[in-house]
């Protein structure tokens, strides 16, 4: 991301961000998966960021984010998981039981700068689900 204006800020400021639901319960299965990532999404352009690349692993969100340079990290992943939570427990919470609603993310968060690194990123967030599930059928035979 940079600005068109001669003289101003040129910027480019991509981070690798994973957290987790509350208890790392499988919580993102069928629908509530389904509409998390635009939910995600939304969230990260109302904070003039962006969702580069994510996953929604059943129990763990992976992303790419770009985020402008006047943003904290924390200002914008604590926004989004702020946000995302409530609009869970207005949608679904009243839906399931033992849903709990503005707790669903646990509390903290994995992030580091993505740098040159962004090709391997990308792609360790495409096929971590897979890698995942190859990585449980190993452990089978042990």
């Amino acid at each position: 991301m940079a600005s068109g204006k001669p003289g101003a800020v040129q910027w480019e400021c991509k981070y690798h961000v994973v957290f987790i639901p509350n208890f790392r319960r499988k919580a993102l299965y069928g629908e509530l998966r389904k509409h998390l990532g635009e939910v995600l999404r939304k969230l990260a352009e109302q904070r003039e960021s962006r969702v580069e690349e994510g996953h929604l692993m059943p129990d763990h969100v992976h992303m790419m984010l770009s985020i402008p340079l006047k943003y904290a990290v924390s200002q914008v992943i604590g926004y989004m998981k702020g946000k995302s939570a409530i609009h869970l427990a207005r949608v679904y919470g009243e839906r399931k039981r033992g849903f709990i609603g503005q707790h669903f993310w646990a509390r903290g968060y994995f992030v580091s700068t993505v740098g040159r690194d962004e090709a391997v990123i990308r792609e360790y967030i495409r096929h971590q689900e897979q890698e995942d599930q190859r990585f449980e059928q190993l452990n089978l035979w042990r």
